[in-house]
């Protein structure tokens, strides 16, 4: 796992390996070589979203300056640890269906949670958990707390697949309603959610440390 830095990547659309190293070459001499270039020049910590090949993942380190000053190879040599990183990540991650029981009950508004399956979302601080009956109700829940959650759980909208909140992507003002109106309704790539966005008229595509809440809030008004 990478420390405590948090990548986002846009499912499906990186390119993974160089025609310029084979397989042997990544694996002994490349990996190695950029895990150590991460942990010395990479500032902890940091979130880095990739959307794209990796041409597009060097820009945004280039640009960023997270990782400082790197020479040609170098970034390459990072672009590609990186890429190998995410996707050991990606296969050794896996999150279970959100289930609820007949007697769960959202801890915000009191409704019972086994009537809206596919818009539960669940906060976790250590042993204890807390299931809500969309992300709106999850949020006003989460910013009244003083203490950080240890996970934070959404569904993504189209296949109810269980992703962590903070690499979802979530559509704001849309013509799809939660058990509770207006909801965050959250996506695990941004292709989906921009899809959805344009489908159902919504206003914008927000990621989970962009939430405030006054968004949260505005949703009740509107």
């Amino acid at each position: 796992m990478l420390k405590s830095v948090v990548f986002t990547v846009l499912s499906g659309s990186i390119l993974f390996g160089s025609t310029h190293y084979s397989q042997a070459v990544l694996e002994k001499k490349i990996y190695p070589m950029g895990k150590k270039i991460f942990e010395k020049k990479c500032s902890q910590p940091f979130t880095l979203i990739v959307e794209g090949d990796r041409d597009l993942l060097k820009k945004q380190l280039q640009t960023s300056h997270i990782c400082g000053t790197l020479s040609k190879k170098y970034l390459d040599i990072l672009s590609l640890y990186i890429q190998h990183a995410m996707a050991s990540r990606s296969k050794q991650t896996h999150y279970e269906k959100l289930t609820v029981s007949h007697q769960d009950k959202c801890p915000v508004c009191g409704m019972f949670l086994y009537k809206y399956p596919r818009w539960v979302s669940r906060l976790y601080y250590g042993e204890k958990s807390y299931s809500f009956d969309g992300v709106k109700d999850m949020l006003k829940y989460y910013f009244t707390q003083g203490n950080q959650p240890s996970e934070i759980l959404v569904q993504d909208y189209y296949t109810t697949k269980t992703i962590p909140a903070k690499e979802a992507y979530f559509v704001l003002g849309s013509d799809i309603y939660g058990p509770m109106g207006n909801e965050l309704i959250p996506f695990a790539t941004q292709k989906s959610a921009h899809r959805f966005m344009m489908d159902h008229k919504g206003k914008k595509v927000v990621r989970f440390d962009a939430i405030t809440p006054k968004m949260v809030e505005d949703l009740d008004n509107n």
